[in-house]
């Protein structure tokens, strides 16, 4: 799961969006558990997403892409005047209307909409990928309360990859 070559492949799916400036403000909004940002979360749930639906044979490039957005709400919630519950079920609009800037596909947006369901009970996933997704969001939101997220150290795994193919890609733009 962990091989680069994977990790290679998973980050052509998101190299379009991973240095935009709306996904790395991601990184200073605080998520789950202490010391896990939104952006920690969403390469999370985003790489597992991937891995499981390229097992799967499903579309993994929505899957990654979509993950990677699904809490693009942008909104540092101990400043907003919502109560825990409405923030469960306004951030995925919210994520939607702020990632309509890359120019989504139609599975993208049933993937973000829909990434809280059963909370958001009337907003049933319409896809395989949807449901990936899905899971993957509970499995690595409980990971990341459980602390085993840290344990594995699976951000710092994909963000270290992540700063040395950037690193790489610099030298070559610039020749250093």
């Amino acid at each position: 799961m962990w091989s680069s070559k994977t990790k290679e492949e998973f980050y052509t799916c998101i190299a379009d969006l991973i240095e935009e400036p709306a996904v790395q403000a991601m990184d200073d909004i605080p998520q789950h558990a202490g010391g896990v940002s939104c952006l920690d979360h969403c390469i999370f749930v985003s790489y597992l997403s991937f891995a499981l639906c390229r097992r799967w044979r499903l579309d993994y490039v929505a899957a990654a892409r979509a993950g990677l957005l699904h809490d693009l709400y942008l909104c540092d919630w101990k400043k907003a005047r919502v109560s825990p519950w409405q923030r469960l079920l306004v951030h995925p609009q919210m994520a939607l209307e702020n990632a309509e800037q890359f120019g989504l596909s139609e599975l993208e947006r049933d993937i973000i909409l829909k990434h809280m369901w059963p909370v958001t009970l009337r907003r049933i996933p319409r896809h395989r990928e949807s449901v990936v997704v899905n899971l993957a969001d509970k499995l690595c939101a409980s990971a990341e309360f459980l602390r085993i997220y840290n344990l594995a150290h699976a951000g710092e795994r994909l963000l270290e990859f992540n700063r040395r193919r950037l690193l790489r890609q610099r030298r070559c733009l610039f020749g250093r």
